[in-house]
């Protein structure tokens, strides 16, 4: 009994951390539809009064929150892929620890 197979895991939880980083340095590209939708509609809106001469402040709360919760959402994603891969270790270490005791010796 080998190692348990968690490379697809692995992977994916590489893939989650570069975006999370991606998400704390600001680019668009990790983002999902709704919080890009969010992000962009905040700038508009606060090009647009900054344009009329007024304050931005609502439009950069906006994004701020579109950005914390772009950073929440993968922060979780990150923390459910880990408990998965710990499942999958556990259950194999159960089963190779069941397949050694259950020898004739």
């Amino acid at each position: 009994m080998g190692k348990p197979d968690t490379r697809r895991i692995d992977r994916t939880i590489q893939e989650t951390n570069r975006k999370l980083e991606a998400v704390r340095r600001r680019e668009m590209w990790p983002l999902d539809g709704r919080e890009r939708r969010a992000v962009l509609g905040a700038l508009a809106s606060g090009s647009y009064r900054v344009a009329r001469g007024n304050s931005p402040s609502r439009a950069e709360r906006k994004i701020e929150t579109a950005w914390q919760s772009a950073e929440t959402r993968l922060t979780a994603e990150i923390s459910a892929l880990q408990s998965e891969r710990q499942r999958v270790v556990t259950e194999a270490a159960a089963a190779h620890a069941a397949k050694k005791s259950s020898g004739w010796w």
